[in-house]
């Protein structure tokens, strides 16, 4: 079934338009006729239907994603299959994937790559928790909301830990740019795994570029295995530096323990503190950083700039290799362990080989968005930093975190940032998701290390507007057999919103399906009388929705409509007559 706007899929979800094409199928805009919801249909392409590893992958992304209930992960609804078909039902997100950010702007501010870091590892905790390793962890797979929150997609390769793969050859699944050293090796993933891929995500987000590239995908392969990443831009505060460098580490014991202790680490750095982020994740409080606000009264000493990498040869090079200097004596015993290491290279390019073709041939078919936002970065080993020790902030400047104020009622935010020595402003912005967040922070600018005395701005949540009452519904004509169908004509919605649903009641009545209330996207009901002389009452309501706001509460119910199901007069005896009441015919007087 090819899809095409206005065509149904399941009897209840109805296309409307197309939001993007992938290499695995489509993803379209969508209305559950059943309850109004708007969602995102990702439909499979006919070509893979036909093929059962493509089509065990789609059923997997239902079937994973429904395992974990987070905020920080896109839900899927539903799954199904029909007239040659398959399809997942999810959660349609507005907003843009993490690539086309990184696309447009090339590289995104250290407060914001922290933000999302934080965001994404805890949704990563909540899978991991339930040991669901995602695998395939990259830009074009996150999703940013316009008021920032992240949601992670395509849990298509995603693997039950300690289970076996999609497929029974074992392949290696994901993108080779965020593959990890374990993975290209051909080892089983891990959920640090996940944060290797994370790492190199932030990596790219800092930099503009990705820490290994290649002309092959071996040769990349072979780069995140044996190759050091080059510094990070020397803007990015080291130790930030230090937590990025760790997730990417060589090791997985080297990289932090957890998603989570990702994740508070990288809030505890976005408040400024370097000691509780040094507690989640230790390699950043080690001799290679330098703190945001050291003790007082110590001195620009007490800091060290962050350690480089170390110029040598490969990770495990035999002695003689560049960064080793070999002395006479060791000549000879080199010689006689020269091939060994040729016969451990060759065996390693046949491993690299593999796992590269398990990716090419089965892994993440649909390509990064991301790709073209790269920039290469040099393959050699970078030289070890300056030792000039970073300057340290003043008492003049404060770390604003973002998400300390989001979500508090206006005035409070306002008075504690003025406590803090802010000048605030206070501006309008969209109208709440719900009542009760108007007047609530929607924003705040500036964010990060800020100047004690500089201009604040609030942006607020304003109170959402409210639907109005709907018309009085029309009754129709009662059938003999008692059914009556009301009607109303479309309701209107404030600006920039849309009926998402009506929502009807009845008494001494019910549907067709035999209740007596109910959702509808329809402006009819037809409604079945409980008996003869009852009266049917009937009432509505509209519910308003918009895709970038939210959800208006629903409206007024409308005035009432009754009808009357009136009972069939029944025939009386007129005795002058001498006829039957029913017949009509003459009654026998005797």
């Amino acid at each position: 079934m090819r899809p095409t706007s206005g065509l149904t899929f399941g009897g209840r979800y109805q296309l409307s338009s197309r939001v993007a094409i992938g290499g695995m199928g489509e993803v379209w805009q969508a209305t559950d006729l059943v309850i109004g919801r708007t969602v995102a249909l990702k439909i499979l392409k006919d070509e893979y239907l036909g093929d059962p590893g493509f089509l065990e992958r789609f059923r997997a992304e239902a079937r994973h994603a429904a395992l974990v209930n987070h905020e920080g992960i896109a839900n899927v609804f539903d799954y199904g299959e029909e007239d040659g078909s398959a399809y997942l039902v999810m959660e349609l997100v507005p907003g843009e994937a993490l690539s086309t950010m990184i696309e447009r702007e090339h590289t995104l501010p250290v407060d914001k790559v922290l933000d999302i870091v934080a965001q994404t590892a805890n949704a990563l905790q909540a899978a991991h928790a339930v040991g669901l390793v995602h695998r395939d962890i990259k830009p074009g797979n996150l999703l940013i909301t316009p008021d920032g929150r992240v949601k992670i997609t395509d849990f298509g390769i995603a693997r039950i830990a300690d289970q076996v793969p999609l497929t029974a050859t074992g392949q290696v699944m994901g993108t080779v740019q965020y593959l990890s050293p374990e993975q290209a090796s051909g080892h089983p993933a891990s959920p640090s795994t996940d944060i290797y891929s994370l790492g190199i995500v932030a990596y790219e987000a800092l930099a503009g570029r990705r820490p290994f590239t290649g002309e092959s995908q071996v040769a990349i392969a072979m780069a995140h295995i044996n190759e050091q990443p080059p510094a990070l831009p020397g803007d990015v505060p080291e130790p930030v530096s230090a937590l990025v460098l760790s997730c990417i580490a060589k090791k997985p014991a080297d990289r932090p323990a957890t998603a989570a202790n990702l994740a508070r680490a990288a809030q505890a750095l976005r408040r400024g503190d370097v000691a509780a982020a040094t507690v989640a994740v230790p390699a950043i409080g080690g001799d290679g950083t330098v703190a945001f606000n050291p003790p007082q009264g110590a001195g620009n000493d007490a800091a060290t700039a962050l350690i480089g990498t170390q110029a040598g040869g490969a990770v495990g090079g035999p002695p003689g290799t560049p960064g080793s200097p070999v002395g006479p004596e060791d000549e000879e015993p080199r010689k006689k362990r020269a091939w060994i290491w040729w016969v451990v290279g060759i065996v390693a390019l046949l491993v690299i080989g593999g796992v590269v073709a398990a990716l090419a041939l089965g892994g993440s078919s649909q390509p990064d968005p991301s790709a073209s936002s790269s920039r290469p970065a040099p393959t050699r080993t970078t030289p070890p930093p300056s030792q000039t020790p970073s300057a340290t902030p003043t008492a003049t400047r404060l770390f604003l975190n973002k998400s300390d104020y989001v979500g508090r009622a206006t005035d409070d935010a306002a008075s504690a940032l003025r406590d803090l020595g802010f000048e605030v402003t206070v501006q309008d912005g969209s109208p709440a998701p719900a009542a009760d967040q108007a007047n609530t922070v929607a924003d705040l600018t500036p964010t990060g290390s800020v100047t004690k005395g500089a201009l604040v701005t609030i942006t607020q949540y304003t109170t959402p507007p409210t639907a109005n009452k709907p018309n009085t519904p029309n009754a129709g004509t009662v059938s003999e057999t008692g059914q009556v169908t009301f009607s109303w004509s479309a309701a209107t919605c404030p600006d920039g919103y849309s009926v998402s649903k009506y929502t009807w009641t009845v008494s001494n009545g019910k549907d067709a399906s035999g209740a007596t209330s109910g959702d509808t996207s329809s402006t009819a009901v037809t409604i079945q009388a409980d008996a003869a002389g009852d009266q049917v009452v009937f009432a509505y309501n509209v519910t308003c929705t918009s895709q970038s706001v939210g959800t208006l509460a629903a409206s007024e119910n409308s005035d009432s409509a009754t009808a009357t199901w009136e009972a069939s007069a029944e025939p009386t005896q007129d005795p002058s007559d001498g006829t039957n009441p029913s017949s009509g015919t003459p009654q026998d007087p005797n």
